[in-house]
């Protein structure tokens, strides 16, 4: 059970809990790997940078990133703005991927799923390990395999096949990140606004925070989370 009263969280603290759940860490609070929870170790990027809507960044750095590197990395981390549009390069952006010497980054938008008291009318269903043979997976093949894992997991069926789904990719004692898929013919439809919603029920039912985060290009993901009408808390950065 989360020790976190979710009402009460900053923005800071909400990348905080973002940036646990996207990565492991060590005793010193360096990136080690990406947490997924199904078998398979990727490692974490270099950097990550945390922009927050009130202003206070975080900023994490991989176990393998030199002091030399650490220190004025922080520095511009800490001269970093409130954020207010996502698709805003960060202020030292330049900086960093200099001192980092890389071209490669990957930027989002992180939203906290509101709690919502009303009854959906579209009807979705929890897919579990007991009852994921009852469903057609065509399209979502993988799912079988990595049914224990991404828990809990809410779809939207269509005719016994699973169409839209939206399950735990990224996991901790205090949060769970949401990961959201729609099969491309079956988008538009309210689908994936659906799951969403009644995935982030099941993970306040089970005592913590559900998070979304998505790419600055991912239109559609956007679409979904204005849809839903989430908190936006900030934006992550990573150099890679």
């Amino acid at each position: 059970m989360s020790h976190w009263k979710e009402s009460v969280l900053s923005a800071r603290e909400l990348m905080g809990l973002h940036v646990e759940a996207m990565f492991t860490h060590d005793e010193n609070m360096r990136l080690r790997t990406v947490n997924e929870p199904w078998p398979g170790e990727a490692l974490a990027p270099r950097f990550f940078l945390g922009r927050t809507t009130e202003g206070k960044a975080i900023c994490r750095f991989r176990y393998d990133v030199p002091a030399t590197l650490v220190e004025p990395l922080e520095q511009l981390c800490a001269d970093e703005p409130s954020v207010k549009d996502f698709q805003t390069k960060p202020k030292h952006f330049d900086a960093y991927m200099k001192l980092l010497q890389s071209e490669r980054f990957t930027m989002g938008p992180c939203f906290v799923i509101p709690v919502v008291e009303t009854v959906s009318t579209m009807q979705v269903v929890s897919i579990t390990r007991d009852n994921i043979a009852e469903y057609l997976l065509d399209g979502f093949e993988w799912l079988a395999s990595e049914i224990d894992y991404g828990q809990p997991c809410i779809a939207r069926v269509d005719e016994s096949r699973v169409v839209s789904n939206c399950r735990s990719v990224r996991i901790t004692s205090n949060a769970h990140e949401a990961g959201l898929e729609t099969l491309e013919p079956f988008r538009g439809r309210g689908y994936a606004a659906a799951v969403v919603a009644e995935w982030a029920k099941a993970v306040r039912k089970a005592g913590s925070v559900p998070l979304y985060s998505t790419s600055w290009d991912n239109f559609a993901s956007q679409r979904v989370a204005t849809k839903l009408d989430l908190s936006f808390y900030g934006v992550n950065f990573t150099v890679t």
